[in-house]
């Protein structure tokens, strides 16, 4: 081997052993995210892989029928305290909407019922459970949480309407209301080929009311 093949292979070596270094470094460099004051070997942060769940407050949607106020406390208070609980109601009705709102004590019982109870088939209707953040909770959310709602009785109040004393006035507006009804369901007879004979309705003709005149004389 001459002497300018042995130079050539020592550069070569020398080429070869400085990239080695310069991976090496660079391995080293992205395992240190930071290096101590004291010095020595440097250490890797790590990361939390969750953030902590700070919310305790449930969306609950496709609430089934049944499934109320009194039977939601019970079956979730299985797992653990159940703080507040609201089912949105209709105003007149009372009736529920089929969704609503459950708030517990320890956000880790939250996160737990909100990822094992998604999803959970309960009367032919799949519970649909979230985790609502606590700056998303609106502060009227739990206004009249303890308020019973009384339904509206509609037979009574159609009862009330029907049986109210009426003015003259509002007397002869219901007879004619009613002689328009007849009168359209005598032309439905009588356009089916019908041979009917419609009998009159009583009460048609309404006495005017009578003005009564006094005298100066009398006091």
């Amino acid at each position: 081997m001459g002497a300018k093949e042995k130079k050539a292979m020592k550069k070569s070596l020398k080429k070869v052993s400085a990239q080695q270094k310069a991976i090496v470094a660079s391995r080293e460099d992205k395992d240190a995210e930071f290096l101590p004051l004291e010095g020595g070997p440097g250490k890797k942060i790590v990361e939390s892989a969750e953030p902590v769940n700070k919310s305790t407050v449930l969306y609950i949607g496709h609430i089934p029928h049944g499934f109320y106020e009194e039977q939601m406390e019970g079956f979730f208070k299985q797992f653990g305290t159940v703080k507040r609980l609201r089912i949105a109601r209709n105003r007149k009705t009372g009736k529920s909407k089929h969704y609503g709102f459950l708030e517990f004590t320890n956000p880790e019982v939250a996160k737990v019922v909100a990822d094992e109870m998604n999803n959970y088939l309960l009367f032919e209707h799949n519970l649909q459970i979230q985790l609502v953040p606590p700056e998303k909770v609106h502060p009227k959310l739990w206004k009249g949480v303890n308020r019973s709602i009384e339904p509206v009785n509609l037979v009574e109040v159609a009862r009330r309407r029907h049986n109210k004393e009426r003015t003259l006035q509002e007397h002869q507006k219901m007879v004619q209301a009613i002689l328009k009804r007849d009168e359209k369901r005598r032309k439905r007879i009588k356009e089916a080929g019908i041979d009917y004979e419609c009998p009159e309705l009583v009460g048609k003709i309404q006495p005017k009311a009578k003005k009564i005149k006094f005298s100066d004389d009398q006091d």
